[in-house]
């Protein structure tokens, strides 16, 4: 899932249609592929939503969602793992599971299951 700062992405379009002649308002790939052009050459801006564990070491992102059921979830939350905190990616091992991330200020491992509730944004 993509996510851009709504009001940058607005005024980009604005313009992207007027130097193309489209009608304000229509879906143009076109208008996407000029938009995210335009926002990484401004160093950023496209911000995309992706399971911690699909994520390799040394990556950085910013919690956006906790999912999951019941006692994991709880456990999630208990140990700091809420929204807008940041994590880095430290290790993951060989087979992929457990992964250990950096959160505040201390270490945390966790399994593949439990990567798999946390959504992080990070900046592509």
């Amino acid at each position: 899932m993509i996510e851009f700062r709504e009001e940058r992405i607005e005024k980009l379009q604005e313009e992207i249609c007027k130097r193309y002649n489209f009608k304000a308002g229509e879906h143009h790939l076109g208008i996407i592929i000029e938009t995210m052009s335009q926002l990484k050459s401004e160093g950023g801006g496209i911000m995309v939503n992706r399971p911690l564990g699909e994520l390799k070491p040394g990556e950085k992102g910013k919690v956006a969602k906790v999912s999951g059921k019941g006692s994991i979830h709880r456990r999630i939350l208990d140990m700091g793992v809420v929204p807008g905190t940041k994590i880095e990616i430290e290790r993951v091992a060989p087979l992929g599971d457990p992964i250990e991330v950096k959160i505040k200020d201390y270490h945390l491992s966790l399994r593949k299951e439990e990567a798999a509730n946390i959504s992080l944004e990070v900046e592509e």
